[in-house]
């Protein structure tokens, strides 16, 4: 019998705004706890960094031996996946979910490993920072300046069981720094002036805060659905306010935004409902003024198509889990509401526990409501004009016989006529018609003599109801065709707001998923992409369409590709809108060949400017060295004159003084040249640092006045051997020229989380801080630097190989006077 297969791994995430906050210690403590009440636990790999309290924090608990694996020549340590698998305790602890493991080990990632444990039914607890997370990367890099090499896909994070917050405020985070608890101490310094600021702490804090919101967020939708709750949950205060467009709309959002502020953390929402046909009824521009205004002020703007406005925004706030929904107060007369209760009256009515709050303004009750027309008449009115047009004669027919003395066969006629013009403006044309056959018949039966026969005396009388049944019919047919041209123009009016939408986003915007979006809220789908004639989707927006074939409405925008929408068909009067879309897509693939064309100009632009730059530097700073090159060998050939042995070394040395100035000059120009091509390749391997740095101050003739200290801990980083001691040549070598030649330049080599700075100082004049971007532009010597002393080259090579190798170079303030050039690379070893 074959052994009963584990269910899938639990997944448990201790989630840290950055290193030092305690989530080794917290998962620690888990696991103690679990193994005081007899949970099998093993830690698989736990990282203590050197810190006393959370190696003391391990206990008894049982530790798997690592896994020793050689690369090239230097002995790593790595979880041992395979040994962890075969002991398959019920719970492992495993540090660090976003750690690179060294080539040779099962998987590139260590979050894969956790995968394959998870995979075989045991629980997983583990570690991460919120800067290692992919999505963040960008944001983090932002904040930092340090962008983040190892880094786990959200999806892992997101898809765990459990995420617990390990938060500690920035100020008692560096107190911990400044204690020895985290780092160090000869780290300490390094890393509170770097990393460890105070604004990097809180803007890191608030990232980790905000990402679990959203996620504890998702949970509860995902929660609510799965139980079919429909009522809210007021775990946050949401605010829905809806908008028509009206004067009173900036009154309502400013009102919202006010109330959202107050609430501590509430966030609000703009609604506009538009009608059922998709197309909108405000003016584009005024939309674009409320979306603009409602960004502005902190919320969200939305907009759904819905017959029923008041249902639309109940079923909007109930799904987006709204506690509060504001309106504003009606511009209908008393008599008109209570005949026809209005938005605010059926929201109040029909709102359950959201709070509903109608706001006063300036145009309530002043003015006529905006009747929303439909593009045709709705089959429930065209039904009530029937039951009019059938039931309305006899009606009728019953109130004037009851009162024969106060009418005549004239007004009896004209009531008739009035009957039939109701039934028009109610149903339409056909139930009209039909009433005018009713009407005459009932005409004649009832009030024309012979009475109760259908037999006319007067030849006068029977050409009356005759003449009465042909107006009915002429009048049915005119309200009846009033009724399609106003329904074909509002349609027409609508058509020609949306193509206003697209000329002004056609003269102000180059966004097609901004295209697309607006594509699905005119016509009411739930997805739309541009789709090439090979399949590949160069756009897309909503549900993902993958082949063409799937698609509901297919326009072409050119020979390659076409406009695909997926929800529903469309009425054949909307593809011509449609192709408009199309058209505009197509303009706008056209502008980005445009933009794109314009960009490979430039390039040449530049690169000819470039070679003009060349030029113009060469030609004096080639001259000067050759020439001095060119007079002292010529002075030594001279057998004219009796050189001493003093004279002669002091020539020779101007020879090789000139001839290493031209071998860096050519160096450097060869090397912007490599990098404006884009043909530097970085070889990037282990390198020893400190050799590095000794290496590279070796070739500046190993200048007494720099002194070097190296954090043991950057012992090794990632780099290119070769381009690194050329950055740090082509470094020192500046600050050596340009700071007084009595001061000293300091090279200071730290290792703050996981990468190593190295940071070169003088204590020279420095340089503004609105001018040290140009520092590193080629041929750029801001103006204080004699003629003959290089071209400008030296920190523009200098920055460009060290972000072909992955790093970043940039130039700070020396505290108490000069320049500070920070080098910034990635550690092996890595920290966290």
């Amino acid at each position: 019998m074959e052994p009963a297969t584990r269910p899938r791994g639990i997944l448990r995430v201790y989630l840290g705004a950055s290193p030092g906050v305690g989530k080794t210690y917290a998962m620690l403590d888990e696991g103690r706890r679990r193994a005081e009440r007899g949970t099998d636990v093993v830690i698989g790999l736990v990282e203590t960094h050197g810190r006393t309290r959370t190696a003391e924090q391990i206990g008894d608990l049982e530790v798997l031996p690592r896994l020793v694996i050689d690369h090239r020549g230097t002995a790593q340590e790595e979880l041992d996946l395979a040994g962890l698998l075969a002991r398959a305790p019920e719970v492992a602890l495993v540090d660090e979910l976003a750690h690179s493991n060294v080539p040779g080990s099962l998987h590139e990632k260590r979050w894969q490993d956790v995968e394959a444990l998870l995979a075989a039914g045991i629980c997983v607890i583990t570690t991460v920072n919120i800067q290692h997370l992919e999505s963040l990367n960008d944001v983090v890099e932002s904040i930092t300046g340090i962008r983040q090499r190892e880094t786990v896909p959200d999806t892992v994070v997101r898809q765990a069981d459990a995420i617990e917050l390990v938060d500690m405020s920035p100020q008692s985070l560096r107190r911990r720094m400044a204690h020895g608890n985290i780092y160090a101490p000869d780290k300490v310094d390094s890393a509170l002036s770097q990393f460890f600021r105070e604004g990097n702490l809180t803007a890191l804090r608030e990232l980790a805060l905000l990402w679990l919101a959203d996620r504890v967020d998702e949970g509860l939708g995902r929660y609510r659905a799965q139980h079919e709750i429909d009522s809210t949950w007021a775990a946050r205060e949401r605010i829905v306010v809806a908008v028509t467009g009206g004067p009173e709309s900036d009154v309502l959002l400013r009102r919202a935004a006010r109330i959202a502020s107050r609430t501590g953390g509430g966030e609000w929402l703009a609604l506009y409902v538009t009608r059922g046909d998709g197309l909108l009824q405000m003016d584009p521009a005024r939309l674009h003024r409320l979306h603009t205004m409602t960004e502005d002020m902190g919320g969200t703007f939305h907009t759904v198509i819905g017959d029923d406005t008041a249902t639309a925004i109940l079923d909007f706030a109930r799904a987006e889990n709204a506690t509060q929904v504001l309106i504003g107060a009606s511009r209908r007369g008393r008599v008109s509401t209570l005949v026809n209760p209005g938005i605010g009256e059926i929201v109040i009515a029909e709102s359950g526990d959201i709070d509903v709050h109608i706001v006063t303004h300036d145009q309530a009750r002043r003015t006529k409501a905006n009747v929303r027309a439909t593009p045709a008449l709705s089959r429930r009115r065209r039904l009530y004009g029937y039951l009019v047009g059938v039931l309305g004669p006899f009606a009728l027919s019953v109130l004037l016989l009851v009162t024969p003395d106060f009418h005549g066969l004239p007004t009896e006629a004209m009531l008739f006529m009035a009957l039939v013009v109701a039934t028009a403006i109610v149903g339409g044309r056909w139930p009209a018609v039909v009433c005018s056959f009713i009407g005459g018949f009932t005409l004649n039966f009832f009030f024309t003599p012979p009475l109760r026969t259908i037999t006319i005396a007067s030849g006068e009388n029977a050409f009356a109801v005759v003449l009465f049944i042909a107006v009915g019919v002429g009048v049915s047919s005119v309200v009846g065709l009033a009724a399609r041209r106003t329904a074909q123009a509002e349609k027409a009016s609508a058509e020609a707001d949306a193509l206003t939408v697209l000329s002004h986003g056609l003269l102000h915007a180059g966004d097609i998923r901004a295209l697309l979006a607006s594509a699905c809220e005119l016509f009411g789908m739930r997805g739309a992409a541009i789709v090439g004639t090979d399949g590949e989707v160069v756009a897309s927006h909503g549900d993902p369409v993958t082949q063409i074939d799937d698609a509901d409405v297919v326009v072409q925008v050119d020979d390659d590709t076409s406009l695909v929408l997926v929800g529903r068909t469309l009425a054949a009067g909307d593809q011509r809108l449609l192709k408009a879309y199309a058209a505009h897509a197509s303009v706008l693939a056209e502008r980005r060949r445009a933009a794109k064309e314009s960009s490979e100009r430039r390039v040449l632009a530049e690169a000819d400017q470039t070679r003009t730059a060349l030029l113009a530097a060469v030609s004096h700073d080639l001259r000067s060295p050759l020439a001095a090159v060119k007079a002292a060998v010529s002075s030594l050939r001279n057998t004219d004159i009796d050189w001493s042995p003093e004279d002669e070394e002091a020539l020779l040395a101007t020879v090789e003084e000139g001839a290493d100035r031209l071998d860096d000059l050519v160096a450097n120009l060869l090397d912007m040249s490599r990098l404006r091509m884009g043909a530097v390749t970085a070889h990037v391997d282990e390198v020893e640092l400190e050799a590095t740095v000794r290496a590279a101050l070796a070739s500046l003739g190993g200048s007494s006045r720099v002194s070097v200290v190296v954090d043991p801990a950057a012992t090794f980083v990632a780099a290119d051997a070769g381009l690194l001691e050329r950055v740090l040549a082509n470094v020192v070598g500046n600050a050596l020229t340009y700071a007084p030649a009595d001061s000293p330049v300091r090279v200071d080599v730290a290792a703050v989380g996981g990468r190593a700075a190295i940071r070169v100082v003088d204590t020279g004049p420095g340089v503004p801080p609105d001018q040290r971007d140009r520092l590193f532009e080629p041929f750029q010597r801001l103006g204080d630097v004699p003629r003959g002393e290089g071209v400008g080259l030296g920190l523009a090579v200098a920055r460009g190989l060290a972000e072909a190798m992955g790093g970043t170079l940039t130039a700070e303030d020396t505290p108490g006077g000069g320049l500070t050039f920070v080098l910034d690379l990635p550690l092996t070893g890595g920290l966290s």
